[in-house]
């Protein structure tokens, strides 16, 4: 008889984001992406971090302060590195995203294809650019679900 305890789909792939986002260097907020097409295959994962190139030992991880002086105008966020890193077309796909895309985000998602967006947090719930992607999110009709957090535990006899 096989198992039944055998983890969801939405807990597999928002695993493999939880794992991205641990590539991230940023000492703030980590976050990672997923995005799966119609036949839940992976075809695309990101994590916050620095252009190619960039060295992340030469520009700055502060988040506040001068503007230059801090990350804001270098990072590149999960969402568009997952864009940029898929396989293949990203229409009708799913994006599992460890936090509630900025409005930046919203557009090149829309702009992709993803169709639906299942996030973990919504830490900016309530900002003007929260708000704005959202208002975005809704006119494309791009789904949006949150998922409870996941507590996983691995154990050797499991393995």
């Amino acid at each position: 008889m096989k198992r039944t305890d055998y983890i969801s789909w939405d807990t597999y792939f928002m695993g493999v984001a939880l794992m991205s986002a641990m590539r991230s260097k940023d000492p703030n907020t980590q976050v990672g992406a997923c995005i799966v097409n119609e036949k839940k295959r992976i075809i695309g994962i990101g994590y916050n971090g620095f252009p190619v190139g960039c060295d992340d030992d030469e520009f700055p991880w502060e988040n506040n302060g001068d503007f230059l002086n801090s990350k804001y105008p270098y990072v590149v966020h999960a969402e568009p590195n997952a864009i940029l890193n898929a396989s293949c077309s990203l229409e009708n796909a799913t994006l599992y995203v460890t936090l509630f895309p900025c409005n930046e985000c919203a557009k090149l998602i829309i702009q992709s294809g993803i169709k639906e967006i299942v996030y973990l947090s919504d830490k900016y719930e309530g900002t003007e650019p929260d708000l704005a992607s959202k208002k975005m999110l809704e006119a494309a009709k791009v789904q949006t679900r949150k998922m409870q957090p996941l507590k996983i535990v691995i154990e050797e006899d499991t393995l």
